[in-house]
């Protein structure tokens, strides 16, 4: 019995895993839907990194198929280096083989922990290291700029752009992800602390303070905007879509990047975009760094440091144009 599976990622050149649909046997279709479960369930991952790390797998399967592997007890190291081989063989970037490795990885060593495997053959892979890229940011103008841009926008009293505000406001105020955004209710805002209650990677819960614009952008929408557009079905949802259920993270994309082309000389970023903003201009204004780690829900101070780094560049890079003798 095979099972068709779409896959997430490449495989080797002429296999059934380059062409796009993998027969997995069903040796390794049923582990792979346990470790969805795991992963959803039990490791209380978002959606979009459950979909990355199974796209991931299930080209390592596919991969592994094709070469007479049937269930994860036949993955070994050859089997896994092999497969990554592939993956670079087909032009694959040194982060996009980081991550697939870390898949690759994770997958062997839940099997062997839950006896699918009796040995985990991800312990002798290397970790590709990919090139740290330092993340794009606005400057603080640019930042005022954008949320001049939104009220602007806001001043006649739409729903949506009463939230559009509220969301940028929020975005740029906590340095939250899109994911965590959109995951707000109306009670995990304190509006007497004025702080918001996050719930970050694995379900990790945060406290995040907010600024006096973001609060008056917030009470804005809950005020006039959201009742307008609040449906029976809308429940807790802070955020809310033209049809009344819970925001979209791909219409705050959306939203990012329109309004950020109306501000002239600002960079195309996404929402991600105004979290490395937050976090640069946190530390241009003299917070410390486990600060920052800790308003951002990095799980590690190195995920952190990125941020000193962009600061760095942006003090050299104005000195180099300020400077007579730079």
């Amino acid at each position: 019995m095979t099972v068709d599976v779409p896959v997430g990622g490449v495989g080797a050149t002429g296999t059934r895993a380059a062409r796009g649909a993998v027969d997995l046997p069903a040796g390794l279709a049923g582990p792979l839907e346990a470790f969805r479960t795991h992963l959803a369930a039990e490791r209380g991952l978002s959606e979009h990194t459950v979909r990355a790390y199974l796209g991931d797998v299930r080209s390592l399967l596919g991969f592994a198929a094709d070469q007479g592997v049937a269930t994860p007890d036949g993955l070994d190291v050859a089997v896994l280096r092999g497969w990554l081989g592939s993956q670079a063989a087909s032009g694959a970037a040194r982060t996009s083989l980081a991550r697939r490795t870390a898949a690759a990885k994770a997958f062997t060593a839940w099997a062997a922990r839950r006896g699918v495997a009796t040995a985990d053959p991800g312990l002798l892979l290397g970790s590709a290291r990919a090139h740290r890229t330092l993340p794009g940011v606005l400057r603080q103008e640019q930042a005022r700029a954008l949320m001049e841009v939104a009220a602007v926008a806001a001043d006649d009293g739409d729903p949506g752009r009463l939230r559009d505000r509220a969301v940028l406001e929020l975005l740029y105020a906590t340095g939250i992800r899109v994911g965590e955004l959109v995951g707000l209710d109306v009670d995990d805002v304190d509006r007497g602390r004025r702080v918001v209650r996050v719930f970050g990677k694995g379900r990790k819960e945060r406290t995040v303070p907010l600024g006096i614009p973001a609060e008056r952008a917030l009470d804005e929408w809950l005020r006039r905007g959201r009742p307008a557009l609040a449906t029976p079905a809308s429940g807790p949802a802070l955020f809310l879509g033209a049809r009344g259920g819970r925001l979209d993270q791909r219409a705050v994309r959306r939203l990012v990047h329109r309004r950020l082309a109306d501000v002239p000389g600002a960079p195309d970023l996404g929402p991600h975009g105004l979290r490395h903003s937050a976090a640069t201009h946190l530390l241009e204004g003299g917070a410390d760094l486990r600060s920052v780690q800790e308003l951002l829900g990095h799980a590690t101070l190195a995920t952190t440091q990125i941020y000193t780094h962009v600061s760095v560049e942006r003090l050299k890079a104005t000195y180099e144009r300020a400077h007579p003798r730079a």
